[in-house]
């Protein structure tokens, strides 16, 4: 048991900057298939909390000292956001976070929209769940087809 936890941390941590390596590490670090699906979906949504509940304080407090002065460049990314917002909506953003977006951009995308905190959790969530069962299946069932020798 301990073995298979120590094994799913770097996992854990791994799936809050970017989803798919949840997977990919799981299978290569030969966790069981629910533990990889588990472990992937509280490393993103620990990131969706984080960012949900502490996003403004994030933004004063540590953003502020990273800001870039260009203002063009800043309104080009905020244009193409709300294009994406505009498109798909709180749903849609949820679902194309683990596919396209990171969990971090796409819940600073989802936050900053001004939805509601239970709704952006509540479809991150499905959206981790779902992607992560599919993914999971996908690399578990045809990984030694598909992945590279040094993963498998």
């Amino acid at each position: 048991m301990w073995e298979e936890i120590l094994k799913a941390i770097p996992v854990y941590f791994s799936c809050m900057l970017k989803f798919i390596l949840g997977p990919i590490g799981g299978y290569a670090a030969g966790l069981n298939l629910v533990t990889t699906i588990l472990t992937t979906v509280f490393g993103m949504m620990t990131v969706v909390f984080l960012f949900t509940f502490f996003g403004d304080w994030l933004k004063a407090n540590v953003l502020s000292r990273f800001r870039r002065k260009n203002k063009a460049s800043d309104e080009r990314r905020n244009n193409r956001f709300a294009s994406i917002w505009k498109k798909y909506g709180l749903a849609g953003v949820a679902a194309l976070t683990p596919i396209i977006l990171t969990p971090i951009g796409g819940t600073l995308l989802a936050v900053s929209s001004g939805s509601p905190k239970d709704k952006i959790i509540f479809f991150m969530f499905i959206s981790a769940a779902v992607w992560s069962v599919l993914f999971s299946m996908a690399i578990y069932f045809f990984g030694n087809e598909v992945l590279p020798d040094f993963i498998r």
